[in-house]
Parts: C-alpha cells; structure tokens; sequence
C-alpha cells in the first residue's frame, strides 16, 4: 500500500514538474509571456489542439514534440498505477463488503450461520422462507443460490468462522442465535468456544458427527447439538412405522408458507406485559386468534404436551401453538411480533 501511495506521489511529482519544465522553456527560449506559456504548455500535454498562441520556430517544434512524448509517458505511468491499486486493494470488492457490513450494523437480533454446505444451504432455505435476518459465513462459495443472493435479509461474507473479528464482524454481540453447520467437528467446537466467549447470552446450535463430539460441544457451551445423521435414520425409520404422522407432522414445518395449518413458539420474552404469569385460560387465545396451546416449555427445559389450562406464563418459558396460516397472523398481530 505505501509503495503505490509513493508511486501515485512520483507521478503527480512528473506531472508538476513537466508543466513547471514546459512554462520556463516556453518563456525563457521562445519568449512566450508567462500566461501564454502555460496555456501553451497545457494544450500541449492535454494534445487538445486548440493552436499555437505565436508562431513556432523549429526548436520550439522539436520541443513541442519532445513534451507530447514526456506527457504520454506520464499518463501510462499513471494509469498503470492506478490500474495496480485497483487490482491489489480490490477497490470494487472493498465497496460491496463496505456496503454489506453496514448492512450488517442495521440487523438486531439476528442469526449466524457458519457453513453454506449442504446442511447450511437447507437451513436457510427454511430460515428465508420465514423472513428471518440471516448472516451466513462461507470460506468457500463457489455455488450461491439465487434466491438467497437476492434476499434483503441475507448477507454472505466470505471469510473463515473461526476467527474472532469476523464473528464480530457479523454481529455476533447483536445476535440472537448463532447456527454453526461446519463439515469439521475441530472447526465447530473452536467456534462454540469462540462465540460463547463474545456473546455469552447467545443461543448456540451446532452440528455434530457422532455423540463423543456431541457431549464436547454442550461442554464448550451450546444450547443444541444436531447429529444429521441420526435424525436422518430415524425419520426414515418413522416412516415404516407411522407414515401418516410423519407426513402429517411434515406439513405443519413445510418450508413454504402456504399450507394451511402451522405451528408457532412464542416465548415469554414475546408477550407483551399485561400476558407475563397469566394462565393459558386467562390468555384467551383461542377466542381471541383460533389458535390452540398444544405444548409448553417450562424454564427448565422440560416440555408438557397438552398443558393445562391452569398453566401460567412465566419467565423463561415458552408457549407452542398450533393454528391456520390467519390465525397464526392474527395471533402475531395480538403479540406485535413481525411475521
């Protein structure tokens, strides 16, 4: 960087110095007034040709000659150095990451994603699909999809996750959730490290390759450890014994907001006031949204399906409901959640 600024500096030097050149022989030897040799010196080394203020003998030809010639050079000097800034700094690339890291400073509450691999790619498609802030942390994108490309709610960087300042980088003190879906165990449990020591109020959910690494990984302090593989054979195993509820069980998670029923989880944090330490009976939401309670999660993490009515909505429990695609609206306008 400092030899191109001195470079940028020697040619601005040239140039200075050839128009200064030009001004004293064109005064002193062809006896041209100091306003009529710099006019002459600038149409000559801009090549404008507008003509010569007096008649030129033939030294001052040959010197008029000699200058055209010295001003090119120094125009190629000085595109080369300009063409070498562009290509070292990636001045354009520097712009679009400049843009993409303000855009990054307008996200709260947000979600990391560290891996665009296969896991990666299906997690945002289901995280798109739901409007969801999204910061995704790729090394390797060689094979964007275009539909996350064009989401307003999508920013890729492409850098290592496993380096602090590019965790900062992608709010991870602003974020809520960070989703870490790295092919390398070593790489996952380093950024579980990594990103609980930066934001220790941030929920974690990792991918895992077999229970050792799985224990680890809730050691190094996620919330959630995911085993694809497990999941993977298990859903298929349901699929031979009751088909008909996985199917079932399938359309309330469809990536696609369009089928007719959904499920929803609204968290303590999510209600307004006047619904904190109320009972599920007291909220009403059946007569208020058609949505139904069909599951609660209590602070400890224990989960009740079916809860009591008598159930009552405290700090650091959630609620899950189950409801058609305008009844899940109406019940996130109740909450003033965005959808």
């Amino acid at each position: 960087m400092n030899s191109i600024r001195h470079k940028i500096f020697l040619a601005i030097s040239f140039f200075i110095l050839l128009i200064f050149l030009g001004v004293v022989v064109y005064h002193y030897f062809s006896h041209f007034s100091w306003v009529d040799a710099l006019y002459m010196t600038v149409i000559t080394i801009t090549t404008v040709g507008f003509g010569e203020v007096h008649p030129l003998t033939d030294m001052d030809k040959v010197f008029t000659v000699v200058l055209i010639f010295l001003s090119i050079g120094i125009y190629g000097y000085g595109v080369s150095i300009v063409s070498e800034f562009i290509l070292n700094n990636r001045i354009f690339e520097n712009i679009i990451n400049k843009r993409m890291e303000n855009k990054i400073k307008s996200f709260n509450n947000h979600i990391i994603l560290a891996g665009y691999g296969r896991v990666g790619k299906t997690i945002l498609n289901k995280l798109s699909s739901y409007d969801k802030q999204v910061v995704v942390i790729e090394k390797n994108m060689d094979e964007l999809n275009e539909n996350h490309i064009k989401s307003k709610n999508i920013v890729f960087l492409n850098e290592d996750a496993t380096k602090d300042e590019v965790l900062l980088k992608a709010g991870i003190k602003r974020a809520k959730t960070m989703m870490i879906s790295l092919g390398d165990d070593a790489d996952n449990l380093f950024i579980v490290l990594t990103a609980r020591q930066l934001n220790p109020s941030i929920r974690i959910i990792s991918r895992a390759t077999n229970m050792t690494i799985k224990k680890k990984l809730k050691l190094a302090g996620s919330n959630q450890v995911i085993l694809p593989y497990k999941i993977g054979g298990e859903y298929m195993a349901s699929l031979l014994v009751s088909p008909d509820l996985v199917e079932f069980m399938q359309q309330l998670s469809m990536e696609e907001r369009n089928v007719k029923t959904n499920l929803e989880e609204i968290s303590f944090e999510d209600c307004p006031v006047e619904f904190h330490n109320k009972s599920i009976a007291e909220l009403h939401l059946r007569k208020r949204t058609g949505c139904t309670v069909i599951g609660f999660k209590k602070p400890n993490g224990e989960y009740v399906i079916n809860p009591e009515p008598s159930t009552k909505i405290i700090k650091d429990s959630n609620i899950i409901v189950l409801g058609q695609v305008d009844q899940i609206k109406k019940l996130n306008e109740l909450l003033n959640i965005k959808a």
